[in-house]
């Protein structure tokens, strides 16, 4: 059994990879279309396939001790998330799957080359997301190639888990076993929280909601295990990316503006690649004041453009309305998740009006 513990989470929420039934849309597709549904039913019926119950993987003398213990780490996570948070107690995340690869999918973002606006891709029962998962890299890049010869930007990212809402006992993956322990609990509450609610069409709410759940449940459950030290090191990591969340934001903020002032496309070209600029330079300002820590160095590997920022735009654009409606709750999270529930039972534009007004009302706090 190969080893993999990745240091750093990559994710995806909800995959557009749900069900085999899917096969039944072949023959009503298109070819390209055909043909990704088929390879992303093959691979999730190829990860299904290869699960193994962990108790057995754990009691196994062939496997190696680091993977032994991530796993029963991942097994106290998933009863706290159950008993503490609230979350749904299914088969999900009792079993285990080592893959070949560092990413169990990758996706697919694209945006026009002047607008923040993403590309959407629409699947049964998923509905629309902002992003199209394959289980093979290279066929990602392939989809990003044909998308940037007609002018958009774009990014392929890796995906260390998905979700299936339920729909199957999601298994933990080799690329979920990070070595920091408050990230791969994190990750378990994150991906069950998309099994407690999530509202199609609608990728910002659900991972916003979801990013929500992930570090309320981490703080309590740093709290419960007495791990204080931890508590104190993961607040840090997140005020870091806080900070750094901030320079996204404010780079979005610039580009919106100047793709929204009718400047030619010269201008808007040459003032797209300054913002761009001015966010490696503010990157290494704000490094250098976390003492050679360099978490976020890997983010600026990929080239720099529209595509790059949809990710964080989407995990993290809602966060501080939740954290409001959390509060709101009295940190009850039956409450909050009735709420939450309230919201996305609504139609589109008046939960985009009420996220709004949440947004505002936590910004003047």
């Amino acid at each position: 059994m190969k080893l993999r513990l990745p240091k750093r989470p990559q994710r995806v929420g909800v995959a557009p990879l749900l069900l085999p039934m899917l096969l039944l849309l072949l023959p009503l597709a298109g070819c390209s279309t055909a043909g990704y549904y088929a390879q992303a039913v093959s691979g999730h019926l190829g990860l299904m396939a290869a699960r193994e119950p962990i108790d057995e993987v754990i009691a196994d003398p062939a496997t190696p001790a680091a993977v032994r213990e991530r796993l029963e780490l991942a097994q106290a996570a998933r009863r706290f998330a159950i008993d503490e948070l609230g979350l749904p107690d299914n088969g999900s995340y009792t079993r285990y799957v080592q893959l070949d690869r560092p990413a169990v999918v990758y996706n697919v973002y694209a945006a026009p080359a002047f607008s923040l606006e993403p590309k959407r891709w629409c699947f049964p029962i998923a509905g629309c997301v902002v992003y199209r998962g394959y289980f093979k890299r290279a066929d990602a890049e392939r989809t990003a190639a044909r998308l940037e010869a007609d002018g958009w930007d774009t990014w392929v990212g890796g995906a260390s888990a998905y979700s299936t809402l339920g729909r199957f006992e999601d298994p933990v993956l080799s690329s979920m076993l990070y070595r920091d322990d408050a990230r791969l609990a994190g990750l378990l509450f994150h991906e069950l929280a998309h099994q407690r609610l999530y509202v199609k069409d609608d990728s910002a709410f659900n991972e916003a909601f979801a990013t929500t759940v992930e570090e309320e449940g981490v703080r309590r459950w740093l709290l419960a295990t007495g791990r204080e030290e931890d508590l104190a090191t993961w607040r840090e990591s997140r005020r870091r990316a806080a900070a750094f969340q901030f320079l996204l934001a404010r780079t979005r903020g610039q580009l919106q503006a100047l793709y929204a002032s009718g400047a030619d496309e010269p201008e808007m070209r040459a003032g797209k690649a300054a913002a761009f600029a001015q966010l490696e330079a503010e990157y290494r300002a704000l490094k250098a004041s976390w003492d050679g820590w360099t978490g976020f160095d890997r983010w600026f590997e990929a080239p720099l453009n529209n595509a790059r920022l949809i990710p964080s735009a989407t995990y993290r654009g809602l966060v501080p309305a939740f954290r409001l409606l959390l509060v709101e709750a009295d940190g009850d999270l039956e409450a909050f998740y009735t709420a939450a529930e309230r919201l996305g039972n609504l139609p589109q534009a008046e939960r985009d009006a009420e996220m709004r007004r949440l947004l505002a009302t936590a910004a003047q706090r």
